[in-house]
């Protein structure tokens, strides 16, 4: 009898879970990756940046692995409400959560709930066409907007702020999405890192990126742009992070439609608006002892929207123990409990690149195959079948692939790309035939 594995998410963590389960058993395993939409890749179809396709070309790999023999997608099953923790331990002999961090933190400051006042999580799942955020969730209305963080993140909120409709048609952003972008009122984007130029967390790829912009002037300010010491001393990482910044600062804006400020030094404390978001009022802060403290200079930028970048957090899991201070399902190499584990940013935190799940999805995998080894596979209930007394269908990995050739087909009715996301999660059900089964990759 095989051993069976259900893994709740099937985004990187979740199929990399699964990949090492095929490769590390010495026994055969049957592994179940389970899903709340009807589509897979998690943060890969929903976080990476439409213009990024050489990282969304990962979503290949990902395939690939959910076509491995023993290995079934169960789509559109919402853990906690259609299939619990102990529907889950009835049916198979371990369980693996790798839901990742879902939302934002918030800054904690006056404003912040104002109508305009966003997380970065929301702006990005609209313009990745995920189907818990409307196409008409944003209207870029506002002539200013800030984003705060120095991420990646932000980085790619601002590059497709700054961007024109005409260079994202070739990618897969909805086609209503495409149409905000094109209406974009906005003309000037404020980034903001509380920190200097040597704390910023993009990467240098990413931050040249921006430099390539040609619909935006990137600008950074000559006294925001210096680091305390000598730039020679700091990590090579960082080192070209700070001189792509400091070459930024001796720039002349050229007029181009939009400007970019790169801003660093300065932290928000307040959101000002009357019903909505007016203003962002910001203090100039400098280290003290290691710590980010305000100097009592302030500054008030007019902006009508606010999307905040500052990390993500994971949300805990019904039935699943959680800690609120780390923001973590605490865990031993993997291990929760008996027979359940966790892998990815759940386990770790939003840490690590998206290959960093890979690593950390085959030490909770050693630890599972450790922990089974010498037990025999009990008999257990099909999910599938427990879920159908329910009247609950798993969406299987056929109907995934209609989904996908819908996409595909939309693209080349619009002249556009490879594939354009359907919008909404109406559509995709609508673009689903056959496969009803449940029956692995053919069903």
């Amino acid at each position: 009898m095989p051993l069976r594995v259900a893994i709740v998410g099937s985004g990187p963590a979740g199929v990399y879970t699964a990949e090492a389960l095929t490769k590390q058993a010495t026994a055969p395993v049957e592994v179940d990756v389970i899903e709340r939409l009807p589509t897979p890749y998690g943060l890969v179809r929903y976080g990476v940046a439409p213009d990024h396709t050489s990282i969304k070309s990962i979503a290949g790999y990902l395939r690939r692995v959910l076509e491995l023999p023993g290995v079934r997608f169960l789509g559109g099953i919402e853990f906690g409400r259609d299939a619990g923790v102990g529907d889950l331990l009835a049916c198979y002999d371990a369980v693996v959560y790798c839901t990742g961090a879902m939302v934002d933190r918030r800054m904690g400051i006056p404003g912040e709930d104002l109508p305009g006042s966003v997380a970065a999580t929301d702006f990005v799942n609209w313009y990745c066409g995920h189907p818990d955020v409307p196409a008409d969730r944003f209207v870029l209305d506002s002539p200013e907007v800030a984003v705060i963080g120095v991420g990646n993140v932000a980085v790619d909120v601002v590059r497709v702020l700054a961007k024109t409709a005409g260079e994202l048609s070739a990618t897969d952003v909805p086609e209503e999405v495409l149409a905000r972008l094109a209406d974009s009122q906005v003309k000037a984007i404020h980034m903001i890192g509380r920190r200097g130029p040597e704390h910023a967390k993009f990467t240098l790829k990413e931050l040249r990126e921006l430099g390539e912009l040609t619909n935006a002037d990137v600008c950074v300010r000559p006294d925001e742009a210096p680091v305390s010491g000598e730039p020679s001393a700091l990590p090579r990482q960082v080192r070209g992070n700070v001189e792509v910044l400091q070459a930024w600062a001796a720039r002349i804006p050229v007029g181009r439609p939009r400007r970019l400020d790169v801003r660093f030094w300065m932290r928000p404390v307040e959101i000002l608006g009357d019903g909505r978001v007016e203003a962002l009022r910001l203090e100039r802060t400098r280290l003290e002892g290691g710590r980010v403290v305000g100097t009592g200079v302030f500054e008030t930028l007019p902006v009508g929207m606010v999307l905040r970048s500052v990390g993500y957090q994971s949300v805990p899991l019904p039935g699943v123990p959680f800690s609120e201070a780390t923001m973590t399902v605490p865990n031993e190499a993997g291990r929760v409990r008996d027979r359940e584990y966790v892998a990815g940013w759940l386990k770790r935190g939003p840490t690590g690149v998206i290959g960093t799940n890979k690593s950390d999805a085959a030490e909770t995998v050693r630890t599972l195959l450790a922990d089974l080894d010498g037990r025999e596979p009990a008999a257990r209930a099909d999910l599938v079948s427990l879920l159908a007394g329910r009247g609950v269908f798993p969406v299987t990995y056929r109907q995934w692939l209609s989904i996908e050739a819908a996409e595909a087909e939309l693209a080349r009715s619009l002249g556009r790309g490879e594939r354009v996301k359907l919008p909404g999660l109406a559509a995709m059900l609508g673009a689903m035939t056959g496969g009803g089964d449940g029956a692995g990759p053919e069903g």
